[in-house]
C-alpha cells in the first residue's frame, strides 16, 4: 500500500487539476455561483429548525437561538459528507473515457471528488462562523479540535467513496442504493437532534461513525467542551480501517475496470 501511496503522490499535480476541473464544471454557467456551496446546508438548517421548533412546542419549552447554532454546526459537515459521497460514487462512471484510455492511479477520481466538495465546505464554514457570532455562541480554544474532527470525516468519506466508486462500476445499482441510503441516513444520524435525547439507546446511534464526529463538533464549537475521546477514537479507528481496506479493494479491482465499463 505504501508503494501505491508514493505513486499517488507523484501524480499530485494531476489530482489538483482534476479537482479544479470538478469545481469549474460544477459552477460553469451557474447563476448562483458559490452560493450553491451554502444552499444545501441552508436547506438542512431550515429543516432542522422546523423539527426543533416542533419538538420544543410539543414539550412546551422555549426554542433557543443557540439551537440554530447547534443545527448549523452539524448541517455543514453533513452536507459535505452527503455531496462528497455522491460525487465520489459516480466519479469513475463519469470519467470512463479517461479510466479506459490513460494509465494513472484511478483513485484520483474519488479523491478529487471529495477534495472539490471540501472547497464548498470551506465556503459554507465562513457562513457558519457568521451564524455562530450572531447567535451569541462565540468561539473558544476548544474549536481547535474541529480541524481534527473534520479530518476524520474526510478520511471516512474518502475510504467509503473509494469503495463505492469501484463497486459502482461492477454493479450499476450501487449508485441508486447510495442515493436512497443518503436520503434517509439523516434520520439515523444526530443532525437534527442530540444523542442524549435517546438515553441509553443513544449508544446505538453513536455506532454510526459519522455521529461521534458531529457530536464532537457540537461539543467543541457550540458547547465549548472537549469531545468524547472514546467515541472520537472509535470513529478514527473505523475511518483508518475503512480507508486502508477500501484502498486495498480499489487497487485489486482496478485491473478489471476497463472490462467492466
Amino acid at each position: 500500500m505504501l508503494e501505491h501511496l508514493k505513486t499517488l503522490f507523484r501524480y499530485r499535480e494531476l489530482l489538483y487539476m482534476i479537482t479544479w476541473r470538478e469545481v469549474r464544471i460544477k459552477y460553469k454557467q451557474s447563476m448562483m455561483g458559490f452560493l450553491w456551496a451554502i444552499f444545501m446546508p441552508l436547506i438542512i438548517v431550515a429543516a432542522g429548525i422546523l423539527v426543533k421548533y416542533a419538538m420544543a412546542h410539543v414539550a412546551q419549552k422555549p426554542f433557543l437561538l443557540s439551537e440554530v447554532a447547534t443545527i448549523s454546526v452539524k448541517a455543514v459537515p453533513w452536507a459535505f459528507f452527503v455531496s462528497a459521497l455522491r460525487f465520489a460514487t459516480n466519479s469513475l462512471i463519469a470519467n470512463t473515457n479517461l479510466v479506459t484510455k490513460i494509465s494513472f492511479p484511478k483513485e484520483i477520481f474519488p479523491v478529487a471528488s471529495v477534495a472539490s466538495q471540501l472547497i464548498d465546505f470551506l465556503v459554507a464554514s465562513v457562513a457558519l462562523t457568521v451564524i455562530l457570532l450572531v447567535s451569541g455562541v462565540g468561539l473558544s480554544l476548544q474549536v481547535l479540535w474541529a480541524p481534527l474532527l473534520i479530518a476524520l470525516l474526510v478520511l471516512f468519506t474518502v475510504g467509503l467513496g473509494t469503495v463505492l466508486s469501484a463497486a459502482s462500476l461492477f454493479f450499476r445499482d450501487v449508485k441508486y442504493l447510495t442515493e436512497v441510503v443518503l436520503t434517509f441516513a439523516i434520520f439515523f444520524t444526530p443532525v437534527f437532534y442530540e444523542v442524549e435525547m435517546f438515553g441509553k439507546w443513544g449508544t446505538v446511534l453513536l455506532l454510526n461513525p459519522v455521529a461521534p464526529i458531529l457530536e464532537g463538533l457540537n461539543d467543541t464549537v457550540v458547547l465549548h467542551e472537549s469531545p468524547d475521546f472514546l467515541w472520537v477514537g472509535y470513529s478514527a479507528a473505523v475511518s483508518v480501517i475503512l480507508l486502508t481496506a477500501g484502498y486495498s479493494f480499489f487497487k485489486k479491482a482496478e485491473p478489471m475496470f476497463a472490462e467492466s465499463i
